[in-house]
């Protein structure tokens, strides 16, 4: 059974430890930082913190959903059970998102994601980037972008494919 993550509102989220985390991030498939500073507080605004505690599922390959995932600490492992019950696993790190392959394509998750340790993430439901586009539409859109690379970086790596979530 999944366990719900932990999320609070805050009238402002404290992004720097994602922004920094962004900034100094070495994975091949670590999200690129589009957004200037003054974009970063805007989009503060709409995102929602989650605390994730070691082995903790985050969401389960299947379900449907579309809230993007921006990684700021911790660690996350991807597993996909494919149609011969084969178990693969990637490795997620700060700087990196997931929910990108059901953000973009309306589908339900391909693969479940866990925390591999005690992780900071940065949730942005599917309603509220609607509501960032309507309200900041470069700002939606140069996140869009990020999330977009990543997936791309991702798809373009046979051995990270699986990590497409």
């Amino acid at each position: 059974m999944n366990a719900l993550p932990t999320a609070t509102t805050t009238s402002k989220a404290d992004l720097r430890g994602l922004i920094d985390a962004i900034t100094h991030a070495t994975a091949e498939d670590s999200m690129n930082n589009l957004l200037t500073s003054e974009q970063w507080d805007m989009l503060a605004a709409y995102l929602l913190p989650v605390h994730l505690t070691a082995g903790q599922v985050l969401f389960s390959q299947g379900t449907n959903d579309r809230t993007l995932y921006l990684v700021e600490s911790g660690s996350l492992s991807v597993h996909f059970e494919d149609d011969k019950q084969r178990l693969r696993l990637a490795i997620v790190a700060p700087g990196s998102l997931v929910g990108e392959g059901s953000f973009f394509s309306h589908r339900p998750r391909s693969a479940t994601v866990q925390a591999g340790a005690p992780s900071k993430l940065w949730s942005l439901p599917a309603l509220r980037h609607a509501e960032l586009g309507n309200r900041q539409p470069a700002v939606a859109l140069q996140l869009a972008m990020a999330a977009g690379a990543v997936l791309a970086k991702r798809l373009g790596n046979r051995r990270r494919r699986i990590a497409a979530t």
